[in-house]
């Protein structure tokens, strides 16, 4: 089974968070940081800055961990970034 990964992007603000599920996060940032799909979420909401990820070598366990942040309040969101990155820098960078 192929890997995944689990991560939230934001906007300049840090007002939107955005969860997603990925087996490609370079790819998938850039299509969001692009606006690949003009009507997603992210680009209504100019959400484009990675501010928090995990991976997994199960690409399940990827989409059962997204289910749970999805599921919890935005306080658990925000507690995930600031554990992992406090300043809500851009992580695209770290990707690589």
């Amino acid at each position: 089974m192929r890997g995944g990964f689990v991560y939230i992007m934001t906007n300049k603000r840090n007002t939107v968070l955005y969860t997603g599920v990925t087996n490609d996060l370079e790819r998938r940032v850039f299509e969001h940081t692009t606006k690949f799909n003009s009507k997603s979420f992210t680009s209504r909401y100019n959400a484009s800055k990675l501010v928090w990820y995990e991976a997994f070598w199960d690409i399940r366990d990827a989409i059962a961990r997204e289910k749970q942040i999805k599921g919890g309040p935005r306080w658990r969101k925000v507690k995930l970034i600031e554990d992992m990155n406090p300043e809500w820098l851009d992580l695209r960078a770290n990707i690589k």
